[in-house]
């Protein structure tokens, strides 16, 4: 291989890994939505040695089953009539697994600068004409803000709460 042609496939790879930065970081910097509900109060710090101990509002470790959504511009909300099948569970590294019905997967998650989930891995078998899968996919895959919603619950919303996902919690999540 020559060297013009290794400088000329350096550039191309130099300008792809901008391109990617740039876009990247587009997507990160937009502003996010903020949840209505108001966050818990974190206890006051205290001189304690010892590991740092999860905030109470923490996400994380739980099962998070959906049980509706309320779409903002009209003002509906559909509950969810088997919460069961869509869940949800947020890991302390960042990761997450989740069952859509009758499929299960796995992605990323990141609470800075907003609430983002990336999904990855899917299993795609077809749950069926009732099923939501197809949406709750899309819906997570499109959450801007979330948090603990003051009851006990979760929320998640999509870009200006346009879409809002309530999750109860169904307990410790499985090991």
């Amino acid at each position: 291989m020559s060297k013009k042609t290794l400088v000329y496939i350096l550039l191309a790879v130099l300008v792809a890994v901008l391109i990617f930065t740039f876009f990247g970081l587009a997507v990160i910097s937009l502003p996010a939505a903020t949840p209505t509900a108001e966050p818990a109060a974190l206890p006051a710090a205290t001189n304690t040695p010892g590991p740092p101990s999860p905030p109470p509002s923490s996400i994380q470790g739980i099962l998070w089953q959906w049980t509706s959504l309320t779409n903002k511009t009209s003002g509906t909300t559909t509950p969810v009539s088997s919460p069961e099948n869509y869940t949800i569970t947020f890991n302390s590294d960042g990761t997450l697994a989740g069952k859509a019905d009758c499929n299960n997967f796995s992605g990323s998650y990141s609470q800075e600068n907003g609430f983002t989930i990336q999904l990855g891995a899917s299993t795609m078998a077809s749950c069926g004409e009732d099923s939501l899968d197809q949406q709750y996919l899309t819906l997570l895959g499109s959450v801007a803000a979330g948090g603990p919603d003051g009851a006990g619950g979760l929320a998640l919303e999509t870009a200006g709460g346009e879409q809002r996902m309530l999750f109860m919690n169904g307990g410790a999540a499985p090991d």
